[in-house]
């Protein structure tokens, strides 16, 4: 009885007076973590103390670790566009200040050139059907016996002469819709001063 109760004695005091710093000698009698310390989704929090257990000088607080993962995998985040349900749209209400007369100069003469192109498409799909009618030939022949009635000239409608002179009204266009297009930005401006601009109302899709 002597010797068990000396050697119990002289294990408290070994336990006691562990090193300052040393880390907690682990037991047989603990169980292994269910998650390993690697594991990112491990992290240490601080064991509340046992109520009447003391804690060793020393050893300071315990600690135990928590994996903060499920199933290995981290919970994805909300993203952005993702709505509170039983809400609408969101909308938001702009007001256009100010029109750069740059950059509307740029565009109308893209646009202007872009009709050009249009234009004498239209034109010459015109003219061809027109011609397979026979109405071009109708109209010469009409032309040509009231102008010149004994010697036969050049065609009054040719095809020359119609992408000619559509051409020439295409340019014309041109120079019309851009300079037009850019005198319409100062004039915006000027009135978006004074009255306020072009109030825009902008919402999500549902």
């Amino acid at each position: 009885m002597t010797n068990d109760t000396e050697a119990s004695s002289h294990q408290d005091s070994a336990e006691a007076h562990v090193a300052p710093g040393a880390p907690p000698v682990p037991s047989s009698s603990q169980p292994e973590p269910a998650f390993p310390s690697t594991d990112p989704d491990t992290v240490k929090v601080q064991r509340p103390p046992t109520p009447g257990s003391a804690i060793p000088v020393g050893l300071g607080s315990s600690r135990t670790s928590v994996n903060l993962g499920s199933g290995g995998a981290r919970p994805a985040a909300a993203t952005p566009s993702a709505r509170r349900p039983g809400r609408g749209p969101r909308r938001a209400s702009l007001q256009v200040k100010r029109v750069d007369p740059w950059s509307v100069l740029k565009l109308a003469l893209v646009l202007g050139v872009a009709l050009f192109f249009v234009w004498l498409v239209a034109v010459g799909v015109l003219y061809g059907v027109l011609h397979g009618m026979g109405v071009w030939d109708k109209i010469n022949s009409t032309a040509n016996d009231l102008l010149q009635a004994n010697e036969p000239g050049e065609p009054l409608i040719s095809a020359g002469r119609v992408f000619g002179v559509s051409a020439i009204i295409g340019a014309v266009n041109i120079v019309l819709f851009t300079a037009l297009a850019t005198v319409g930005a100062f004039v915006y401006n000027v009135s978006a001063d004074l009255a306020g601009g072009l109030e825009l109302t902008l919402s999500e899709r549902e």
